[in-house]
């Protein structure tokens, strides 16, 4: 149990790493201990109960011995720091319970609490196992060819710049770039996305990936320390400390409580025993001393964190400690950004509108020579329809509208409308807009020749997660850079009706900081979202994985692409919160009972001890039911929306 409380304080879910070799409950040694004096007390009763007097005193004390074994000597050590805690009241109680002559009743005190003590080493080790399973994902060995050689090797042996064969059904031992070779891989157990992923030449993968049906050479791009996987266990467990609103109440009672009880224990022992019978008043302070300990408190939100945050690593999504995960369960609004989160960021033409005399080729052909010069998403979406891309001279980018440059001696521009003039094709360029497409009008030495629509395809389960968020109770703005057309079609699709385009990043973040009326979560790429994230009361970044930048900036990152994530994780985290609010009120409310019970000397120190044990055992189920992921059934994909090609050409 936490025990921690004074000069360079250990919180409460600092969590030690002495649990990495637990493995089941026998392997917690305070378990043992309070099993044995569990077994010397029974013992010691039945003796008693035969009148073996002299027996029974010599197995309560070795019961005694045994069971104090497992907090005394760490007590003393906290003690001579300047340390004192929950360890330090049940010390004074069973050495009180000692001077008493009450030998049974210490007895058992030391053997409640060791047993309490075990189970709670025992959950948290449990829960920290279950992210460090993560790291369970990579396989034993490796076949690397290192100068035309095959060999196997242990994967804390590659090298970056290696080259990694990986047969089909094997898991990938490092992060990498595929070489050679195409195949699915099924990354389920990384980010939670059941559909296996293609994959090819020039494709990243990940740590703990299943190789599908082909044989794959992947260029190694980082070492197994600092994969992907170990970089997530890593963020998680740096992060754990991080104390949320419960947590840090919590801390506030706990910490001075400790002291307080024992100056109370001190005046009613003095005052009782200055007004009545010395021992009586004694032993009732010594039971105070019990009864108002945090036993429960303490333990009450650590266990339910660490159970929560990593059951969400499990289907893919990464918070980053307490705070995070209240921030989380308390969220009300959301601002999904358009771009990589509501659509693939994958832009593509879905249509190209020409004037008389051109033809679509030649207008993608003028549009890809400049943009051949561009590094935006809609270049290479052009690009890729253009076969033989023609030179361009003195290409310059205007910044906010578009570009212009010199082809076969014409000049050439193309940008959005209002920059560009659309001309004669303001009709087509109006109902490419309007079906949530961008236009690119392309002018050629003047006149309009053509209009390009480029439309980035809304994600197909954005319609089902969104209808849950409403469902679920949430306000869902969507924010965009786009134009106000393009923007409402895609938010008509979503099922979104708040939306604010032709943003540009200040703008959003000013946006994001009007929602805060009410606590709000900003849900974009983790990079270019960047001021908005860090002014929303939560920044959550979509598809983390393999992004360093996300997983250091982002308070919650979705490993994946699959925005199914955000409701599962949104209603595990209130759930997560609901359980350490009924933790921290059944614990505070259990105190406030027992304290007044023990000064009337309706219950004794033994009864006192069971009481706040079983309590703490409840706390800890309790805390541990947050570890269970809450798994939603809002898989059924909407692809009602009206193809952007149909719609433009009405």
């Amino acid at each position: 149990m936490t025990d921690d409380y004074g000069a360079d304080q250990t919180t409460a879910d600092e969590i030690d790493d002495d649990d990495d070799g637990v493995t089941s409950i026998w392997g917690v040694s305070e378990i043992r201990a309070g099993l044995v004096a569990g077994t010397l007390l029974l013992v010691a009763f039945l003796l008693g109960l035969g009148g073996l007097h002299g027996w029974a005193l010599g197995l309560n004390i070795a019961a005694l011995l045994v069971g104090a074994s497992t907090f005394v000597p760490e007590t003393l050590q906290k003690l001579a720091r300047g340390k004192i805690g929950v360890g330090t009241l049940m010390t004074i109680a069973a050495v009180g319970a000692v001077i008493l002559g009450e030998f049974a009743e210490a007895a058992t005190l030391a053997f409640l609490y060791s047993l309490s003590e075990g189970l709670e080493e025992y959950s948290l080790a449990k829960t920290r196992g279950g992210l460090r399973a993560l790291l369970s994902l990579v396989p034993d060995a490796a076949t690397v060819r290192r100068a035309g050689i095959e060999r196997v090797i242990d994967p804390a042996d590659l090298a970056v710049g290696d080259t990694m064969l990986v047969k089909p059904g094997e898991r990938l031992a490092t992060d990498g770039t595929i070489l050679a070779g195409r195949t699915s891989l099924d990354v389920s157990a990384i980010t939670g996305e059941s559909i296996p992923v293609e994959a090819g030449p020039g494709t990243p993968v990940y740590a703990g990936s299943i190789n599908g049906t082909g044989a794959l050479e992947v260029e190694v791009t980082t070492t197994s320390e600092n994969n992907s996987l170990a970089r997530i266990v890593h963020v998680v467990e740096a992060e754990q400390s991080r104390k949320g609103t419960t947590q840090r109440l919590a801390d506030r009672v706990a910490k001075p409580l400790v002291p307080a009880i024992m100056i109370v224990a001190t005046l009613i022992a003095v005052i009782g025993s200055l007004l009545g019978d010395p021992g009586l008043w004694v032993q009732r302070a010594l039971v105070v001393l019990v009864a108002a300990s945090p036993c429960a408190l303490a333990i009450s939100v650590p266990v339910s964190v660490v159970s929560a945050v990593g059951a969400a690593s499990r289907f893919g999504v990464l918070i980053k400690g307490g705070a995070a995960l209240e921030a989380l369960g308390a969220i009300r609004r959301i601002a999904l950004d358009k771009t990589g989160t509501l659509t693939a960021n994958a832009p593509s033409v879905v249509a190209v509108a020409t004037t008389a005399g051109h033809t679509r080729e030649q207008v993608l052909a003028l549009a890809g020579a400049l943009e051949a010069r561009s590094g935006h998403p809609l270049a290479r979406a052009i690009l890729a329809e253009v076969d033989t891309v023609p030179d361009a001279a003195d290409v310059q980018a205007i910044p906010g509208a578009g570009l212009s440059g010199i082809v076969e001696g014409q000049q050439v521009r193309l940008g959005h409308p209002g920059w560009v003039t659309a001309g004669d094709l303001a009709d087509q360029v109006r109902r490419m807009q309007e079906a949530g497409a961008t236009a690119v009008i392309v002018e050629d030495d003047g006149p309009v020749i053509g209009a390009i629509a480029v439309r980035d395809e809304l994600r197909p389960e954005v319609p089902a997660v969104v209808a849950e968020l409403h469902r679920q109770g949430y306000t869902v703005a969507m924010l965009t850079g786009d134009n106000t057309a393009t923007a409402h079609a895609v938010a008509a699709q979503a099922g979104i009706t708040d939306v604010h385009a032709e943003l540009r990043p200040e703008d959003k973040s000013t946006i994001v900081a009007a929602m805060r009326t009410a606590p709000t979560a900003m849900v974009g790429d983790g990079v270019n979202d960047a001021p908005a994230l860090a002014t929303a009361d939560l920044g959550i970044a979509m598809g983390a994985m393999g992004s360093d930048v996300a997983l250091e900036t982002a308070d919650v990152a979705l490993m994946g692409t699959d925005l199914r994530a955000l409701p599962q994780a949104f209603s595990h985290a209130r759930r997560a919160r609901r359980i350490m609010q009924q933790n921290v009120g059944l614990s505070l409310a259990l105190i406030a009972i027992l304290i007044p019970l023990a000064v009337a000397g309706v219950l004794g120190l033994a009864a006192v001890v069971l009481v706040h044990e079983l309590a703490e055992v409840v706390v800890i189920a309790n805390g541990v039911r947050a570890g269970r992921a809450t798994n939603l059934h809002t898989t059924t994909t909407v692809t009602s929306a009206q193809s952007p090609q149909r719609a433009m050409a009405r």
